[in-house]
């Protein structure tokens, strides 16, 4: 089962080595490495460049967020299942995608979805996301997995459709309902950390936040859920995350 890992980035050159790096240190597994960057100008791209060889397709032109960039990696990928590894996240470990090829055939899942953490800039971890099990009503009660410990087929991609680029913020989690709640897919949980990705993305700036509720109770209208308590309910479910155990 070969997998197909999208990095998009935009201006991340102080990361995006570490990202293609944890990817690339990868055994037991087969994978194609695509990048897709949105013309950055600090120098992401000639690190990006150091890898030529190691990276299966290279895209390097303007667009309109992260959501085109991530639709242009699907539609390039040839791979059977399709993942995310954003140009501020790592795989937590060599052995992730050996992990996740074997639990999809396993159980011939359409999505599996794992457990992540979230670092601060010096690496200390500042919230375990534990995704716990999965069920439509836990879905209609706010619950999602993180989006990057999900790892799809690509003929669920094609067969659902891709992300919803009129979201700046809310695709992803657009994306989810879309799957989980609208659809009867064959999902699977592994139960480990695969994904460590570093506060500060668009959905955890403080400045974003207001546009974060608001896209977020849109999503969950455009599925028929009551928005304002659905959003609500997502965000208490966060709050165990901050506990170390």
């Amino acid at each position: 089962m070969k997998i197909s890992i999208i990095t998009a980035c935009l201006n991340r050159a102080s990361t995006i080595g570490a990202a293609l790096n944890s990817v690339m240190s990868q055994v037991d597994a087969d994978y194609e490495l695509i990048v897709i960057d949105g013309q950055s100008t600090d120098g992401t791209m000639e690190i990006v460049n150091q890898y030529v060889d190691r990276i299966a397709k290279i895209v390097s032109e303007p667009d309109t967020g992260i959501y085109e960039a991530i639709n242009k990696g699907i539609r390039l990928a040839t791979g059977e299942v399709i993942g995310l590894v954003h140009s501020d996240d790592e795989l937590t470990d060599q052995y992730v995608l050996r992990d996740i090829t074997e639990r999809m055939m396993q159980t011939d899942a359409d999505l599996l979805y794992a457990d992540g953490l979230l670092i601060d800039d010096k690496g200390h971890v500042v919230r375990r996301w534990r995704s716990g099990r999965y069920s439509k009503r836990r879905v209609r009660h706010g619950w999602l997995p993180r989006h990057t410990t999900c790892f799809i087929r690509r003929e669920t991609y094609e067969r659902l459709g891709l992300y919803d680029e009129s979201y700046h913020i809310a695709a992803d989690s657009d994306l989810l309902v879309r799957y989980l709640y609208e659809h009867d897919l064959r999902v699977t949980y592994l139960r480990r950390y695969i994904s460590r990705s570093r506060m500060g993305g668009a959905s955890t700036d403080r400045r974003m936040r207001k546009m974060v509720w608001k896209e977020d109770i849109r999503m969950y209208r455009s599925h028929q859920l009551p928005g304002v308590a659905t959003r609500l309910m997502k965000v208490m479910r966060k709050l165990p995350q901050y506990i170390h155990l």
